[in-house]
């Protein structure tokens, strides 16, 4: 409250409002996180700050975006990441590592104003773990999108970065058991696809997945309960885009039974879909 009252410099106060930002995310206070940020409207001009303020912002909205895939906020944590993410540098805009590629480019002088900025290890913000919620973040948006715009000429991409994982998992000619945690989410990716809810849970959460992202969450419990309830209705969303021609009817206790939702939660995803035009079907309800 100090600074925000008495800092001129407006350098201060920015960085006292990323922190302050930061703290909340780290917290999973997401609506209060979300709001400090889009009420400083420091998205607007943080381009004009300086380096050390630019990690700073590049770290508070990774942190953002995660906190909103702990709270089951999908489409924000996606959006929050997109941008470090789609770059191809998050090592760099996260202050944690410098590119090799560029290594050409800079004197040893620039090198050193460079390594000077990197953030100590201890705060470093895992990779893999960054890659991998905005991997599963975009498999939860895109599958039901492409399943919903299959024949759809000028359907877009909601992620490039996603749609490369999947491209790169098809020019396989032989495909084993996924290893790295980027096969994990395409092989999940392929089930959901059809409609398949158990064998893309399978593929997300497993020891593997465990130890290498999912045992980092605080809260971890939580945060695997919300993953499986988020691919089940992704899942019936999916399955419905997809199948929904084949069907004359098809009764909402069988869909219940088979993507093991709550009767009234099928029904609220279905209702959903019919009121945006997503399905063209009716509703018997006697």
């Amino acid at each position: 409250k100090f600074i925000y009252a008495k800092d001129r410099t407006d350098r201060i106060r920015t960085c006292a409002i990323l922190c302050h930002i930061y703290h909340h995310a780290l917290h999973s206070r997401w609506y209060q996180a979300r709001d400090l940020m889009l009420m400083s409207h420091l998205q607007d001009n943080i381009q004009h700050a300086d380096p050390p303020v630019q990690i700073l912002y590049n770290r508070t909205m990774v942190q953002l975006g995660i906190c909103a895939f702990r709270q089951g906020m999908i489409k924000d944590a996606h959006n929050a990441l997109l941008d470090i993410q789609s770059s191809g540098r998050a090592k760099e805009l996260l202050g944690q590592g410098l590119l090799m590629r560029n290594m050409q480019e800079r004197n040893a002088e620039q090198e050193k104003i460079e390594k000077r900025r990197q953030v100590p290890f201890h705060m470093h913000i895992n990779l893999e773990l960054l890659e991998c919620v905005y991997l599963v973040s975009a498999m939860l948006l895109e599958i039901p999108y492409m399943a919903a715009h299959e024949f759809d000429a000028r359907r877009r991409m909601i992620s490039k970065q996603f749609h490369h994982q999947l491209r790169v998992g098809e020019r396989q000619p032989l495909l084993g058991p996924p290893e790295s945690m980027r096969e994990h989410v395409v092989a999940a990716s392929k089930a959901m696809k059809m409609g398949d809810w158990r064998t893309c849970h399978s593929f997300i959460i497993n020891e593997k997945m465990n130890s290498k992202v999912w045992d980092l969450f605080p809260e971890v419990q939580r945060v695997r309960e919300m993953l499986v309830r988020k691919i089940q209705e992704e899942s019936l969303r999916t399955y419905l885009f997809t199948y929904s021609s084949v069907y004359d009817s098809i009764s909402m206790a069988t869909l219940s039974e088979m993507f093991e939702l709550e009767m009234p939660t099928v029904h609220s995803i279905i209702s959903k879909m019919i009121i945006n035009e997503e399905l063209m079907v009716g509703l018997d309800v006697s």
